[in-house]
């Protein structure tokens, strides 16, 4: 029986949509000044995210080879780690840490995101390809290579987020990280154009996993390692596909077959805008604590109130939450909450530990700190009403803010004002503000892994941009390794 790549060859037009994604990965020039500082702060931001995740033993639990014992000298190494992987594990590793802790970059419109889940691939092949380029007297890809991936990975997820809405059909928003890895890696391993259209049709014909892991009543911690598992699968399909392996044209139209019959209720996928650097420009940093974005600003509002509110706890009669539709749709949960995942994801929980503690860390959601019955009260007497002006401020694209208000009432008749935060701190409405907080939160989170002088060495070449874009991928990721 002949093989797919025995069978005679026909010609084959593909998608025009894989073919955009294809060509934009393998021959786009970015000129964006703009887009690199911001790639820059998202290299460090992610990695110091990821490194602060190593606490956690239930991020450490999935890291390491498939196999116990199955290092690969001479592999992609993994940050804060000793770990020597292949590159497909290595990226879910990478993947894995970079997102536990919902602490990492975020992309809101049709559909959610966090581009940044896509240096789990990025760093991994990098390392790897150039670790075997220098073995054998050839050039490794330097971190300009990196970042100039990691702008075209964030525009290819962030510009298909915007008009085309997965979570509206039950899919999860990974299936676009896997989408956007696919196409870079394999541009970094050498693909041709047909080659990244093989790899991203097959991406596409993965599908999409389902978004019950985010959702009571089965909230869980797969969400922490979805996309590691994403970029993973995507490192898989573009080593298949540049070591020959065939793509399907129509992946995305075949009638009755194809992704958006079969999974996208017969709607049609588009780009609502060219390709560029418009995603990277415009991303959200997680700055002042870990929360899932579409509460940021409310935290902002808690944080603000804590000082007013915290010696009268026991006064309150009801918070009001203002806030918009996507944040109802994702955050607003009633009754018990039974992990960390759960609580991380409920604008209630979060809204009252700003209110009680005054700060949100990590910690706040494990628990111990969840067994506060003071926490569970002021979540009872919370009530979530939507502005449909925020909702419309949301998607308009001149705006894109994530607007939240609290206002809170007490039993002898008074309130406070209404606190209203439109904008996060990691908007680019507040780049001159929150662009040094980052570098702050990426120190910090250097400082949980490392000893002062190895920090210093890290913190040094990280913020030299003329020297960072010119060092290797492996000396750079060789300041990482404990």
């Amino acid at each position: 029986m002949s093989t797919p790549n025995e069978l005679p060859q026909r010609e084959m037009v593909f998608d025009p949509l894989i073919v955009e994604i294809a060509e934009y990965a393998l021959h786009a020039q970015i000129d964006s000044e703009e887009a690199y500082l911001i790639a820059q702060h998202v290299l460090m931001d992610s990695l110091g995210t990821g490194l602060l995740a190593l606490r956690f033993p239930a991020c450490t639990k999935h890291l390491g080879p498939i196999v116990p014992g199955a290092d690969v000298i001479g592999g992609a190494r993994v940050p804060g780690t000793r770990y020597e992987l292949d590159p497909v594990q290595a990226a879910f590793n990478i993947g894995c840490m970079i997102r536990w802790l919902d602490y990492n970059d975020t992309w809101l419109a049709a559909e959610w995101g966090h581009p940044s889940d896509n240096l789990g691939s990025i760093l991994a092949v990098a390392d790897y390809v150039s670790r075997r380029r220098i073995a054998e007297g050839g050039t490794p890809y330097s971190m300009k290579d990196v970042l100039t991936m990691a702008i075209k990975a964030h525009e290819i997820q962030g510009v298909l987020a915007l008009e085309n809405s997965l979570n509206a059909v039950g899919l999860d928003h990974v299936h676009l990280v896997k989408i956007a890895s696919t196409a870079v890696v394999t541009v970094m391993l050498g693909g041709t154009l047909d080659e990244v259209c093989n790899a991203v049709s097959n991406a596409w014909i993965d599908g999409a996993s389902l978004r019950t892991y985010r959702h009571a009543p089965n909230t869980g911690s797969r969400k922490s390692w979805a996309a590691g598992d994403a970029t993973s699968r995507a490192v898989r399909l573009a080593l298949m596909a540049v070591g020959g392996e065939m793509g399907y044209a129509s992946a995305l139209t075949a009638s009755n077959w194809g992704f958006q019959d079969v999974l996208y209720e017969g709607k049609t996928l588009t780009l609502a805008r060219p390709l560029g650097s418009y995603v990277m420009e415009n991303i959200l940093f997680k700055i002042s604590f870990p929360a899932e974005f579409h509460a940021q600003t409310a935290v902002e509002c808690a944080l603000t109130l804590h000082e007013r509110v915290k010696n009268q706890l026991g006064d309150i009669t009801k918070v009001m939450l203002t806030t918009h539709k996507s944040a109802l749709r994702i955050i607003d949960k009633k009754g018990p909450l039974h992990n960390p995942a759960d609580r991380d994801h409920c604008l209630q929980y979060m809204v009252a530990i700003g209110l009680i503690f005054g700060t949100l860390t990590a910690e706040h959601y494990e628990d111990d700190i969840a067994s506060d019955p003071r926490i569970d009260a002021l979540r009872e007497r919370m009530v979530v009403v939507e502005n449909e002006q925020y909702s419309k401020d949301y998607l308009d694209p001149d705006k894109r803010s994530i607007a939240n208000a609290i206002q809170i009432f007490f039993k002898d008749g008074t309130s406070t004002g209404k606190i209203v935060c439109e904008y996060p701190i990691g908007h680019r409405r507040r780049r001159a503000e929150g662009l040094p907080k980052v570098i702050d939160k990426f120190k910090a989170n250097v400082q949980t892994r490392f000893p002062r002088k190895q920090t210093e060495e890290i913190m040094k070449l990280s913020l030299d941009y003329e020297k960072l874009i010119q060092t290797s991928v492996p000396a750079y990721m060789s300041l990482f390794v404990i």
